[in-house]
């Protein structure tokens, strides 16, 4: 079962390493699903004492006042052999022999954090101590719980120590060493008063008695250790601290430790409990407990974690991939990322996503209708006809039929079609525009860098104006090919009978009656008719081959063809990705790692259970 508590402090390890200290962030914590043991007491209680005690090393800092001024995360680990040593988790190829040094460190890196004067900071000190006299076992020595701030600190800071302090007991798998002296009234006890607010059924709550030999003569703590006076779901266990005079001679812990079973065994009031007192048998106690824990725990653990794990991993798809570091590489990934763009506007327009079918709909109703609608009034009107082919006769009144007349009131017909020409030009060349601005907003990868963004948005529409342009122009001259070269044919098929004004016979004079001028006029529109009904299958066509085509197939290549021509320094400014969004991808990549790490620590124990 060592194999558990060894599991969790590899993790607790790796939470530390990386900032997982189980505080609100908007990342999620393996820390809190993690149980480990809080100690909670007041200042002077003897917690650092009883820590040391079970370590069976001085190792923590002494003064008066707040000394613990932030959490330490403190391992213990059982060797078979070999000299004890310490490591820190900020010095992780560092190792200690002389714990002397280790106290000093301890305070060394307090400073750090917290400054040299007598502030407080949540963030853990890691510290790991190798041993062949400790039991497995995860500690956590929190700041002491005070009443008064002392000079030198902050009026905040006894509600900062109790925030640090519940920000740990508070969490349904931390296990709570609430450290009370036996010599002081438990009713005012700091580490009970604050562990009943967060455990008030004592389930998870181990009380410590201390400064047992330092009660009033004539006075006992038996009534607590067994539990009468303040009932607890856990034995209370008492403890003999070395005393001041102890610490001065250098007293070695091995002796202090036999020195507190000695009075235990002697004591009049407790040797009937000796065998579960002492700072041994506390280890010992807290380490099974703490193995039981961590048992029961991990089916909810390996759930936690691939349910996070697939979190994690979704959160890094939506925050795309880190920027390469070198020119080529930027390059290629600016490549990448217009072909995913590319990609999705090929998609709106082929189908796949939505849009495309508007193209269509220019063609089937707007084109459509405005051709429907136009109207040749102005133009073959009885005047008009009759003064079109009057001055298109000039001096000399046509022998036949009124070639010129027909060429001037056709040409003069078919460019009113223009106008709905550009407009189904400028209408899918606005559908082409909303497809490019949809697809940009579609390729998640550019919301890292909003500069590439609009740099290609801004490309796309520059050549989608080049497209229309060259449209506008192929379509137009759809039409001018109609004025420039009439359908011959369609003139040879038509009737030449008295009634429909064509007969050679009658005076040249008699050719320009109102009913020989409405043939005309009716031959004209009859002529317009089959051009539009041409136009209206050929526009289309070319509207398509110069815009939707085009834009599919050359979209970004003008970009594309500027864009190697760059430094580094420019692609630099098109991957101009948001600094919050850089760090967050590196903080979940980070926790990810974390995560996998922690699965495959767990599924290995859970497979050998």
């Amino acid at each position: 079962m060592e194999a558990l508590i060894d599991l969790v402090n590899k993790l607790q390890r790796a939470c530390t390493a990386l900032g997982d200290f189980g505080e609100q962030t908007s990342l999620p914590t393996l820390w809190d699903s993690l149980p480990t043991i809080a100690v909670v007491g007041g200042q002077s209680s003897g917690k650092s004492s009883v820590l040391e005690n079970v370590v069976g090393k001085d190792f923590l800092p002494r003064g008066s006042g707040i000394v613990t001024r932030r959490p330490l995360v403190l391992q213990l680990h059982r060797i078979d052999e070999g000299a004890e040593y310490a490591e820190f988790a900020h010095q992780p190829r560092k190792r200690f022999t002389d714990f002397t040094a280790v106290r000093k460190e301890i305070a060394n890196e307090t400073d750090r954090e917290a400054g040299r004067t007598k502030q407080i900071s949540s963030v853990p000190i890691y510290l790991s101590i190798y041993s062949p006299h400790v039991v497995n076992l995860t500690l956590v020595d929190l700041p002491g719980l005070t009443k008064v701030a002392v000079d030198g600190q902050s009026e905040n800071t006894v509600q900062e120590i109790e925030t640090i302090v519940r920000s740990y007991i508070e969490k349904p798998n931390c296990i709570i060493l609430a450290v009370s002296p036996a010599n002081q009234d438990l009713a005012t006890s700091d580490a009970i008063r604050i562990s009943r607010e967060v455990d008030p059924r004592g389930e998870r709550t181990f009380g410590v008695l201390t400064k047992l030999d330092l009660m009033d003569q004539g006075t006992d703590a038996v009534d607590v250790l067994e539990g009468r006076s303040h009932k607890l779901k856990h034995p209370w266990i008492g403890v003999v601290n070395r005393s001041q005079a102890d610490i001065n001679k250098s007293v070695v812990m091995i002796a202090a430790r036999i020195k507190e079973q000695e009075y235990f065994a002697n004591s009049p009031h407790y040797w009937h409990l000796a065998t579960r007192m002492g700072s041994q048998h506390l280890g010992k106690l807290l380490s099974k407990h703490l193995e039981s824990a961590i048992k029961s725990q991990i089916p909810n653990l390996q759930s936690l974690i691939s349910k996070t794990i697939v979190e994690l991993e979704t959160e890094m798809s939506r925050l795309g991939k880190p920027i390469a570091i070198d020119a080529r590489g930027k390059l290629f990934m600016i490549m990448e990322l217009c072909r995913a763009f590319d990609q999705i506007f090929k998609e709106h327009l082929d189908g796949i996503r939505p849009g495309g079918d508007r193209v269509y709909g220019v063609f089937d109703n707007q084109l459509h209708t405005d051709l429907k609608r136009l109207h040749f009034d102005k133009q073959l009107s009885m005047d008009n006809v009759r003064k079109v082919i009057m001055k298109a006769d000039g001096y000399q009144p046509h022998l036949m039929a009124p070639e010129q007349g027909y060429r001037r009131l056709i040409e003069s017909a078919l460019i009113t079609i223009k106008a709905p020409v550009v407009s189904a030009v400028d209408a899918v060349h606005g559908i082409l525009k909303d497809l490019v601005h949809k697809s940009i907003n579609e390729t998640r990868e550019f919301k890292q860098y909003p500069s590439l963004r609009m740099e290609v948005l801004n490309a796309a529409y520059e050549a989608l104006d080049r497209m229309r342009e060259e449209s506008k122009r192929a379509t137009i001259q759809l039409v001018d090919m109609e004025c420039s070269y009439l359908t011959i044919d369609f003139f040879r098929k038509l009737p030449q009978d008295v009634e429909k004004g064509g007969n050679p016979t009658h005076s040249i004079f008699d050719r320009y009656t109102d009913a020989y001028l409405r043939r005309v006029g009716s031959n004209v529109l009859s002529y317009i008719h089959m051009v539009v009904g041409t136009l209206r299958h050929s526009i289309p066509k070319s509207v398509v081959y110069c815009q939707v085509r085009e834009a599919k197939h050359s979209l970004l290549d003008h970009f594309l063809t500027q864009l190697v021509k760059k430094e580094g320094k420019q692609l630099d400014k098109l991957l101009d990705e948001d600094p919050e969004i850089r760090q967050r991808r590196l903080n979940i990549r980070k926790r990810l790692e974390l995560y996998q790490t922690a699965q495959s620590e767990v599924d290995l124990i859970a497979w050998c259970k």
